[in-house]
């Protein structure tokens, strides 16, 4: 089924199923309860969620197939975003049109930087990655202005073109009069539940993007991605020309990148320099190294679990531990406080900086290992108790002499 063997296609009917029901599952808590701060269910932090995701996806293609570690990867999210701006400002806020153009211009783009990137490799083709990234970013906040509005940014004023905008057409992204930000709310019993046309477009966007990048790890040319991480110099003692395979992955990583971009402008019709910074792309090696590089379901889980903790510890503030500790003691409360003040609010980084270190040492392998490692001793456990309640002792093969 979609080409795909049966295990394959079970797990993404299994990730289909996740997605959609998001809205749902990020809503463990009763609005107006003291855990509520810890629901993620609202349509922004949802549609970062998908959009990231696509971004670490992309990336993985790249890093966690091939070995090649970029760190500018952000220059095409930027491109991205510019791109569907301008397909706002010369034809109307339909948000195909832009989408399209911010995928083949970040992979023309890509191409263009992969070609000279490439050849180096390590630690060399990183730099050179920054390199590309910083000098986009200084063209985009000062030399380009013309083009990406420099430092103030890009975005759709009254009197652009907007040749195909028509009467009575949403003066917002939209996608043939669905706009992005309309909303429809559920209370249930205490829970309310946000489904937002945004999300639900860039998680099908993200359902696809999976799917594809699911197809190209089971395919010969994610089989040959694999073997030049493996050993790139072996196989060019073979006489196999390994180049094209990595150009080819560099820039299928770009146009993921750039459809992350152009996805950020279709939530919200404005781009800036900003979204070409090094951190960004720094945000991308973190998000699929923390997840799992080379695993399929990996970057998914470390891009949500980055934009949770900066979206949910960040806003976390004096009254919130107020009312969270006022049951205690008041010297035992203003403590307990003077310590949070570390790991939340603003100091939220310190809280994903040490959980970062805590993966790397204990799950090299991110999230997923140790998702492995319960499921593991799970089947282990059930399989010691259910076969041999009186721990029998087992019979030792025979072995021929």
């Amino acid at each position: 089924m979609f080409g795909l063997s049966k295990k394959d296609t079970s797990f993404l009917l299994i990730v289909v199923a996740l997605t959609l029901l998001t809205p749902i599952f990020l809503q463990p808590f009763p609005e107006g309860s003291a855990l509520a701060t810890f629901n993620a269910g609202y349509p922004d932090l949802m549609q970062r969620f998908a959009i990231f995701g696509i971004f670490a996806i992309g990336f993985n293609i790249l890093f966690g197939l091939t070995g090649y570690l970029s760190f500018g990867h952000a220059a095409f999210l930027g491109v991205g975003s510019y791109s569907v701006v301008w397909m706002y400002k010369l034809l109307g806020y339909n948000i195909l049109p832009g989408l399209a153009l911010a995928v083949i211009t970040s992979g023309i783009f890509a191409l263009a930087i992969g070609y000279v990137s490439l050849r180096r490799t390590g630690i060399y083709f990183s730099i050179l990655t920054l390199a590309f990234a910083q000098m986009s970013f200084n063209l985009a906040y000062s030399v380009l202005t013309p083009l990406t509005n420099g430092e103030t940014g890009l975005q759709v004023y009254s009197n652009d073109p907007q040749i195909l905008m028509g009467e009575g057409a949403p003066n917002s992204p939209h996608l043939f009069g669905l706009v992005m930000r309309d909303s429809v709310q559920v209370d249930v019993g205490g829970w309310l539940f946000t489904f937002n046309i945004g999300y639900y477009f860039c998680a099908v966007v993200a359902i696809l993007a999976f799917y594809l990048s699911l197809r190209i790890f089971r395919s010969p040319f994610g089989l040959m991605l694999r073997a030049i991480k493996s050993n790139q110099t072996r196989m060019n003692y073979t006489g196999l020309n390994t180049r094209p395979y990595t150009l080819a992955a560099f820039v299928i990583s770009g146009m993921y990148a750039g459809l992350a971009g152009g996805l950020m402008a279709s939530m919200d019709p404005l781009a800036g320099a900003e979204r070409m910074q090094w951190t960004a792309s720094g945000e991308v090696v973190l998000m699929t190294i923390l997840g799992g590089a080379g695993t399929l379901l990996g970057p998914v889980l470390g891009a949500g679990f980055i934009k949770y903790f900066e979206n949910i510890f960040s806003k976390i503030n004096d009254n919130m531990l107020h009312q969270w500790f006022g049951w205690m003691p008041d010297g035992m409360e203003d403590a307990l406080i003077w310590v949070s003040h570390f790991f939340v609010g603003k100091s939220w980084h310190l809280t994903l900086g040490l959980l970062f270190m805590l993966v790397v040492i204990f799950l090299p392998g991110g999230l997923v290992e140790g998702g492995q490692r319960i499921a593991r001793w799970m089947r282990s456990r059930k399989k010691g108790s259910g076969n041999d309640p009186e721990h029998h002792p087992k019979p030792a093969p025979h072995v021929a002499e």
